[in-house]
């Protein structure tokens, strides 16, 4: 018994130095707040430092540095099933940030659930509902002017319920939350995404919907399936044109945008070291467009400086006595493996239309001339919460100041979206923000803005084919200005400025030269730009809302458009569910921007009545390949999916779709809509992560084809019944009954990834409902 007691000691304090350092670290007195907004919320390191070892112990082997923070948040370390890839974790998160597009939903839920405040520091932040259109002041005046109602609710929600509110104005969540609330080991959810940005700090930070947040708040322990960790080794240095964006732009192309569903993508190897701290980000921020579940970095040097630049040395501090369980064990063992060496990484660019579609910047000129695509750049964007860092906006100006000095402006239209109100404050003060208006760039708010569909675009008229490249994440058909014409390409920041310098996809700045309006050729130089300002950020103007000792009320007009109060979804009525029209076959790629789009529906995420007016009207009809036109099988007639939706509405309907259904954004309004709307079961050949959860906690039934050949066998009129839900259980097939309107019938099998608790959410009738049954 002594030598397992000695054995123990050992194992949770370690040997030498690093157990002085644990030791000092367990016994210190002074708490470190996890942020500056809330002093009386500490980190609590020592008790993710416990549950590591007990789970290390456990299952007698090295732990990846995901396994070792997501392990360290378990409810039960000691009695957890744990297999990547298979079970089903309850984990205890440290925190929840919401934007105000999905922040108007969880709110909505968590009022309807009757909890007094919340459980965890949460924060939403106002950065969706502000369209770019004439520039950053005019806009924000805008926005607020149009919005202020749901603001308002926003504000004294907030006020209300003990949640921190970030006021227009004041940038992207992301980048907020890079700034002031991740740090390295943290747990942090946020419904949004792109979330996984913070993993650039060390933070696993993961995208849901709200009703995942809601859980959260209201301190129940929150699930997630287990995820496997794919390692990427990092070898060589960047250098030259390459950016920490071609990093992700390249891992894309390798793992598609479904290769890292179920994953979480860990970073590691010497090529780490060569990367800022927001290059990191920047690489864990588009990792949502693979499918991860979240993506990381180590804890390192980097981090630490940013840390310490953003005012959190503090937390820098006791980060490196504990950096053992920040860094993964040596010897742990990855479900895959990539290997990227930077010294030979070249400057990449993605796109048209989907975001894993990888080129070289040398080959683009050739491949988009073989394939028909406009070589004319109309704009370049740089910006977004992908790319808008300090360095970011350094090296773009870099170039755009080489431009200036040979007489030379854009030819192309020219964006720059700041990330915050920080960031925008400081390139003011140190001049980039004059470099790039001086080039011709229009600064737009601190904002989303062109990103997510914000952007009220005069150029072009919706139908004309041409080109824009963006330093975003997402490049879907009419993402960015609703037109399906337009070709979206991803790329680096640098790149865009060199793009829209010369006017042109064909240019490789690498080895193409520009021409002076005295015709002197000139080539430019590599781009370069301060990781971190000297002279410490600028704050700018203060935009934080603390919440008051006392909450307030939160009023929602009965008349409203924009705000609606939930009405509980109906319970399981404990039978099959038996003749389900099928509203729609979907063909290809449908994301939840063709389930429920952004751009001008943004205005009505706090309405679920009113938004559902978008449901699936961007899907393609397999019957007849067009959009928001589907046979109305009772009438006759084709009409709009809402419409005829709500029609079948009664007798309730399926939609079938194919692979990955659901890619992209978080939003819930994606399963709220279909099962407002009368939806019961969404049947297709595989679901993206974030959306079959949304989809599970509305009450609806994700399956899966057994056989994916069988989606060939549901025809547009058929009826559909689902059996075996008497008997649903974990790991047990239901099966689809179709019924053919010649009178002939197929029985197929479908798969499920219910668990015991996701069941009850489906028999209550929401994972809301169930909540409220066990108060």
């Amino acid at each position: 018994h002594l030598k397992d007691c000695v054995l123990t000691i050992r194992l949770v304090l370690g040997t030498g130095t690093r157990r002085i350092h644990v030791s000092t670290a367990f016994s210190a007195k002074a708490k470190v707040a996890m942020s500056r907004f809330e002093p009386g919320s500490s980190i609590n390191y020592e008790k993710m430092h416990e549950n590591i070892n007990i789970v290390r112990r456990r299952l007698s082997r090295p732990l990846t540095l995901s396994e070792k923070i997501v392990y360290g948040h378990l409810d039960d370390p000691a009695g957890q099933e744990i297999d990547r890839g298979r079970t089903y974790l309850r984990l205890r998160p440290d925190r929840v940030a919401m934007q105000d597009a999905t922040a108007q939903m969880a709110m909505l839920q968590f009022i309807s659930s009757g909890l007094p405040t919340v459980a965890v520091p949460s924060t939403i932040h106002c950065d969706h509902l502000i369209e770019a259109q004439i520039g950053g002041v005019q806009d924000l005046q805008r926005a607020k002017d149009i919005n202020e109602e749901v603001y308002n609710f926003l504000a004294t929600a907030a006020a209300k319920y003990g949640v921190g509110f970030w006021k227009p104005g004041s940038g992207i969540i992301h980048q907020i939350i890079l700034e002031n609330y991740a740090y390295p080991g943290v747990m942090l959810i946020g419904t949004d995404s792109h979330t996984p940005n913070g993993g650039g700090l060390g933070s696993i930070c993961i995208g849901v919907g709200g009703a995942d947040a809601v859980d959260v708040m209201a301190g129940i322990p929150w699930e997630l399936k287990c995820p496997k960790v794919i390692g990427v080794k990092l070898t060589g240095t960047l250098s030259g044109w390459t950016s920490p964006k071609d990093v992700i732009l390249k891992v894309a192309g390798i793992l598609t945008v479904k290769g890292g569903t179920g994953a979480i993508v860990e970073y590691h190897g010497p090529g780490v070291d060569s990367i800022s701290c927001t290059g990191m980000a920047t690489i864990c921020n588009m990792g949502a467009e693979i499918g991860a579940t979240t993506s990381i970095f180590p804890y390192n040097h980097r981090m630490k400086t940013y840390m310490e630049k953003t005012g959190r040395g503090e937390i820098a501090t006791v980060a490196d006595l504990f950096k053992d369980d920040l860094v993964p064990d040596k010897g742990c063992e990855y479900d895959q493996v990539i290997e990227i060496n930077l010294s030979e990484l070249k400057p990449h660019i993605n796109g048209p239309f989907t975001p894993d579609l990888a080129h070289p910047v040398s080959d683009i000129g050739a491949i988009a001339k073989k394939s028909g695509w406009p070589l004319e750049v109309k704009v370049g964007l740089i910006g977004s919460c992908t790319n808008s860092s300090y360095e970011d906006m350094g090296r773009a100006a870099s170039l755009a100041k080489q431009a200036l000095d040979k007489g030379l402006k854009c030819k192309a239209q020219f964006t720059v979206t700041p990330g915050s109100e920080q960031i925008r404050a400081t390139i003011e003060r140190d001049g980039y923000a004059k470099i790039l208006s001086d080039v011709g760039g229009i600064v737009l708010a601190n904002a989303c803005g062109p990103c997510i569909g914000q952007w009220d675009r005069k150029d072009v008229k919706k139908g004309e084919k041409n080109t824009i490249v963006t330093s975003f994440n997402r490049n879907f058909t009419a993402r960015n200005d609703a037109n399906p014409a337009t070709h979206a390409f991803v790329t680096s920041p640098e790149i865009v400025t060199a793009l829209a310098i010369a006017g042109t996809l064909d240019f490789d700045p690498e080895t193409d030269y520009l021409t002076t309006p005295s015709g002197e050729k000139f080539k430019l130089e590599p781009p370069t730009g301060d990781e971190l300002p000297s002279r410490d950020f600028d704050p700018g103007q203060d935009t934080y809302q603390h919440p008051p000792a006392e909450g307030g009320s939160v009023n929602v007009s009965p008349s409203s458009n924009r705000l609606q109060l939930l009405e509980p979804f109906d319970k399981w009525h404990g039978k099959d569910l038996e003749n389900m029209r099928v509203l729609i076959k979907v063909k290809g790629k449908c994301t939840t921007d063709h389930i429920s789009a952004a751009g001008p529906w943004l205005k009505f995420r706090g309405h679920l009545d009113n938004i559902s007016n978008n449901l699936l009207i961007g899907a393609v009809n397999i019957e007849n390949d067009a959009v928001n036109k589907i046979k109305n099988q009772l009438t006759g007639e084709y009409g709009g999916v809402p419409d005829v939706a709500r029609y079948y509405k009664v007798k309730s309907w399926v939609v079938v779709g194919d692979e990955n259904y659901g890619e992209g954004s978080s939003r819930e309004h994606a399963a709220l809509e279909p099962r407002h709307l009368g939806g019961r079961a969404i049947i297709v050949k595989s679901f993206a992560r974030i959306h079959e959860t949304n989809l599970k906690k509305q009450g609806l039934l994700p399956l899966t084809f057994a056989d994916p050949k069988d989606y060939d066998k549901i025809r547009p009129d058929d009826k559909i019944s689902i059996t075996g839900l008497k008997s649903f259980a974990p790991g047990k097939p239901v099966t689809a009954v179709i019924k053919h309107s010649d009178g002939n019938q197929d029985s197929i099998s479908l798969n499920h990834t219910f668990n015991e608790t996701q069941i009850e959410w489906f028999q209550a009738g929401s994972a809301l409902n169930r909540m409220k049954e066990l108060q």
